[in-house]
């Protein structure tokens, strides 16, 4: 398969996976977008040293994670404020039996990042522990205790609210 063809099917099987991904990181669509398409671009350019290509899928979130944090630092070291954290959509629960798919992505967008990643990876990605680990360069325990206390705070939130 050529380079071109390769990039296609790429885009084609897992752009969605990678956008929600992005969405659940940056918090608003249209850095997501940013990110989905900087993540493309590197794969462009460097997509044909990755040695197998099964794991494409893996490299790209690995990719976009990593773009995601040097972004964040880039503006964190070009901001006026160090200090100033961006507004938080707040969250209107009116019922916690009937919690809708807004409500609780403006929950999961309350946690710190840290904790997002593996809840959004495991339960919306359904990427298994391992991949998890891999793709976020932490050890598989780090990963089943972030699921679980990332849980745990996300019940909170959504029980105070």
């Amino acid at each position: 398969m050529d380079r071109e063809a390769a990039f296609r099917e790429a885009v084609d099987a897992h752009y969605q996976a990678l956008f929600r991904y992005a969405l659940s990181l940056s918090q608003n669509e249209p850095d997501a977008s940013d990110l989905v398409q900087q993540t493309y671009a590197i794969y462009a350019r460097k997509g044909h040293q990755l040695r197998d290509p099964l794991r494409v899928k893996a490299w790209l979130f690995t990719t976009l994670r990593r773009e995601f944090f040097a972004t964040r630092r880039r503006s964190a070291r070009f901001s006026d404020d160090p200090d100033e954290v961006a507004a938080l959509p707040a969250v209107d629960i009116q019922r916690l039996d009937g919690i809708d798919g807004e409500t609780l992505m403006a929950a999961l967008g309350r946690l710190p990042v840290e904790y997002r990643e593996p809840l959004t990876l495991f339960y919306l990605e359904e990427h298994s522990y391992q991949a998890i680990a891999t793709l976020l360069e932490i050890p598989i325990g780090t990963v089943m205790s972030r699921l679980s206390r990332a849980k745990a705070r996300l019940r909170k939130l959504l029980n105070d609210d």
